[in-house]
């Protein structure tokens, strides 16, 4: 039985993180040969749908280290990082696919030897984790995280999550932070079924009854993602299945 060997796509920003690679290769810092990387001029500037393409893409862990926060040369693009990486998490624990297999983490260019202690560690723990699963299932739930998280609902949350946190509305009145993070939540959970209901539309017209049992929720939470997505145009009745029990399918 031959052992398994992840396979890790590494985003190392510009200034910091790749610098700190640089140096790890230079003073022969020992590391596992596992990870591709992707140099980037910030990590702020990795678009979250990144992650489930990386995925789909064959990789087991994704990694995306920056300059520690403080040090960001473009002041907030790593703060930016994580309020995006946060979200994606979450949709990655929503989806049951868990979000072990992500890490965002800071290193300095000076840091040579801790860029390759986080790459051992990180190799380690998916290397326990075992390969991603290739089923259609995962694939399914993986490219309605990419959806989501292509979607303007998400996107505008973490561009606009800082500042719903810290500042306040037209009244001169802030948010508490837990409404905020339930509403976060929602539209999470909301996005990510909607794009399974589509992924599932996909392949055959379903009625309400068989979605709710693919994705195990109640008939009334199902009806209400339906009449969504119908409002929004993206899906319609079947025409074929008239005076039957309504259908679904994608809108052409």
């Amino acid at each position: 039985m031959t052992s398994f060997e992840p396979k890790i796509l590494s985003f190392l920003c510009n200034w910091c993180a790749y610098a700190g690679a640089d140096l790890a290769g230079i003073s022969r810092f020992q590391y596992p040969p596992n990870t591709r990387v992707i140099r980037v001029m910030c990590s702020g500037r990795v678009d979250p749908a990144f992650i489930p393409q990386a995925f789909l893409a064959g990789n087991d862990g994704v990694m995306i280290l920056g300059c520690h926060p403080g040090d960001c040369h473009y002041l907030t693009g790593n703060v930016s990082a994580e309020n995006k990486m946060r979200l994606t998490r979450k949709l990655f624990d929503l989806s049951g696919i868990g979000a072990e297999r992500i890490v965002l983490d800071w290193v300095s260019a000076g840091e040579g030897e801790r860029f390759a202690q986080v790459i051992r560690q990180f190799v380690e723990k998916v290397r326990g984790l075992g390969p991603l699963p290739t089923d259609p299932g995962t694939r399914g739930k993986l490219k309605a995280i990419r959806a989501s998280l292509e979607g303007e609902k998400i996107r505008w949350m973490a561009g606009k999550g800082p500042e719903l946190l810290e500042g306040e509305n037209v009244y001169g009145e802030r948010v508490p932070a837990e409404k905020i993070e339930q509403a976060v939540e929602g539209t999470i959970r909301e996005e990510f079924l909607k794009n399974c209901i589509l992924r599932l539309v996909e392949s055959k017209p379903l009625a309400a009854a068989e979605i709710s049992e693919s994705l195990n929720l109640k008939l009334k939470e199902t009806l209400g993602h339906l009449v969504s997505l119908v409002g929004e145009g993206k899906i319609a009745f079947d025409p074929t299945e008239e005076g039957k029990v309504p259908k679904y399918l994608p809108c052409a």
